[in-house]
């Protein structure tokens, strides 16, 4: 089954929502990443984020960044997204221990840490992008990217992520939602959307149970209803090339692209992002230089 996110809002009009199944993208970033349980079920809930942040924006060419750094073994959690979800990723340690909060629960929070900041870079196309920071709540992800929205942007949200790893250590489910009050919200509504969320209860449970995102996003609001507005695939989309690893290649400098070449030795570069690797033989690297 394809990853796919589906926008809406409440019959009201006051409460914007997003709901994604995000499994496939999910395993995709675990497996090339190459991440531990604890390591995956982080990284899978910051893809999962970014992808419903990224397509929210619903600008032509636009990226969203998510990056989580949190003191924890993990490291740094980079996340990026387009316009319309897709993303990628990497994390600085993906061979992180296995830390449970009780049998069988991955402790999500101890891997990121909580000694840091979640920062949103926003590309709007536009001079400069968008730059907002928060500091980390509990390093669960889900939380830290509410507070992110309620602290840096002052839009009232909920966001609940959830990342299952299968006894194979393989991704079995991944998913979310995110719900955002708009302005003039009444407090009927808000006490509704926040029994709703309390008697839904987590999210990874209604993902293992097989729940749609618009059978998730039903439950969740309940007597608010849910309209349906738009549907889109995502999927773990990186947007590497050979032309961008030769332009980052050059602004390496004369001197360090002259001693590649002078190793006579082929020269590979692997992305960051996915499992792409491109070769350059000494005489690709002095056709580069040529281009200086």
């Amino acid at each position: 089954m394809k990853d796919y996110l589906v926008r809406g809002m409440s019959m009201d009009g006051f409460v914007k929502a997003v709901g994604i199944r995000s499994t496939e993208l999910v395993k995709r970033g675990a497996q090339i990443q190459k991440t531990t349980p604890n390591a995956t079920a982080a990284f899978g809930r910051a893809l999962t984020a970014a992808s419903m942040m990224g397509n929210m924006q619903k600008v032509d060419n636009g990226s969203l960044t998510l990056q989580v750094r949190g003191g924890g073994p993990i490291g740094t959690i980079t996340v990026v997204s387009d316009a319309a979800g897709n993303v990628r990723g990497c994390v600085t340690e993906p061979k992180v221990p296995l830390v449970e909060k009780y049998p069988g629960k991955l402790d999500v929070g101890a891997t990121v840490g909580t000694d840091g900041t979640l920062t949103v870079i926003r590309d709007l196309q536009m001079k400069e992008p968008y730059i907002g920071s928060t500091e980390l709540v509990s390093g669960e992800i889900g939380d830290d990217v509410t507070a992110y929205f309620v602290q840096s942007e002052q839009t009232p949200t909920a966001c609940a992520l959830g990342v299952l790893v299968d006894r194979d250590l393989s991704v079995k489910v991944a998913g979310g939602y995110l719900l955002q009050l708009l302005p003039n919200a009444p407090e009927e509504v808000v006490d509704k959307l926040e029994k709703g969320i309390q008697r839904s209860g987590a999210v990874t449970p209604m993902l293992d149970a097989g729940m749609t995102p618009e059978e998730i996003l039903g439950q969740v609001m309940g007597d608010l209803g849910v309209v349906f507005l738009e549907t889109t695939e995502v999927s773990y989309k990186c947007y590497c090339s050979r032309h961008r690893v030769e332009s980052a290649l050059i602004s390496l400098g004369r001197k360090e692209l002259e001693e590649i070449a002078g190793e006579g030795e082929a020269f590979p570069v692997e992305c960051q992002f996915c499992d792409q690797i491109y070769r350059f033989t000494p005489e690709d690297i002095r056709l580069l230089l040529k281009k200086i």
